[in-house]
C-alpha cells in the first residue's frame, strides 16, 4: 500500500487540477490581433542631374513625402542642405547648391509647408556623402539633404 500512495498522488493530483480546468463555466474570450503599427512618413534626399536644380520625377515624390513629414512633425523645423558633386568650382558648386536647396524649399512651400519651418543652406562640394571619384559617386553626391531639427 506505501508504494500505491505516492503513485496516486502523482496521478490523481493532475487529473483532478485537469478535470477542475475543464469544467470551468467562464466564457473564453479571444481578443482581436492588434492593428498593424502606423507607418510615420521619413525625410528623404533628393538627387539631381548632373548641372541641374530642376526637380526629377523621383524628387516630386519623396519631397511629396517630405510634405507629409512636416505635416505629422508640426512642431519640428526641417535644413535643406545642397550638395554638389566636386566637378565645378568652389564658387559654383556653392551656388548650385544654393539653387537645389532652394528648389526643394519652393517645392515644399507649393504644397502647403509653412516657409518659416524650413531654412536652406549650401554646402557646395565640401560634404561628399560618397568618397569616389566616379559617376557612380557624383551621383549620390549631387543631392538636397534634409535635417529635423
Amino acid at each position: 500500500m506505501r508504494k500505491v500512495r505516492p503513485l496516486l498522488k502523482t496521478l490523481c493530483i493532475p487529473a483532478l487540477l485537469f478535470l477542475g480546468a475543464c469544467g470551468n463555466d467562464k466564457v473564453v474570450v479571444v481578443s482581436q490581433p492588434p492593428p498593424p503599427p502606423v507607418v510615420q512618413p521619413v525625410l528623404g534626399d533628393l538627387f539631381f542631374d548632373f548641372d541641374k536644380s530642376e526637380l526629377r520625377m523621383d524628387a516630386v515624390e519623396q519631397l511629396k513625402t517630405n510634405a507629409n513629414w512636416l505635416e505629422v512633425n508640426r512642431g519640428r523645423k526641417v535644413v535643406i542642405e545642397g550638395h554638389c558633386d566636386e566637378r565645378g568650382t568652389n564658387e559654383y558648386n556653392l551656388a548650385l547648391g544654393e539653387r537645389r536647396a532652394n528648389s526643394a524649399k519652393d517645392y515644399l512651400v507649393n504644397l502647403g509647408a509653412d516657409s518659416s519651418r524650413l531654412k536652406s543652406i549650401s554646402y557646395g562640394e565640401e560634404r561628399p556623402f560618397a568618397l569616389g571619384h566616379n559617376e557612380e559617386a557624383w551621383a549620390q553626391n549631387r543631392r538636397a539633404h534634409f535635417v529635423a531639427e
